[in-house]
């Protein structure tokens, strides 16, 4: 009877120590795909970005124009910042973000899957 709880114990240590250093290297490969993913991700993201001095130039323009003709009377109305992007920029740009997150979320849960 001892022998038999003997050799269980000895096995069952064996395939359990297997299995953590299985599950250990899994982690870091998974830990290693999501940060390159997350930084491949980010890049993307920044490069989808509008152009801030695309809206500096305009308005630098208009600025320009009212300094060198101070006696006309400009429409400023139009010069309005918040205009409406494309639907497949708004698309892409979500499919973009929430590829992060989830990179985001592996890398998180692979590093407490390191540290149990």
């Amino acid at each position: 009877d001892s022998n038999f709880w003997t050799t269980y114990k000895k096995v069952s240590d064996e395939y359990d120590d297997d299995f953590l250093e299985r599950a250990n290297d899994d982690m870091g490969v998974i830990l290693t795909f999501a940060g390159l993913l997350s930084a491949v991700n980010s890049s993307f993201i920044s490069g989808m970005q509008p152009n801030p001095g695309e809206n500096t130039n305009v308005l630098l323009l208009k600025l320009i124009q009212i300094t060198a003709n101070p006696n006309s009377v400009y429409d400023i109305s139009n010069l309005s910042s918040s205009e409406g992007y494309p639907l497949l920029t708004v698309c892409m740009q979500t499919f973009a973000y929430t590829s992060l997150v989830f990179s985001v979320l592996a890398a998180s849960g692979a590093v407490l899957g390191k540290q149990w």
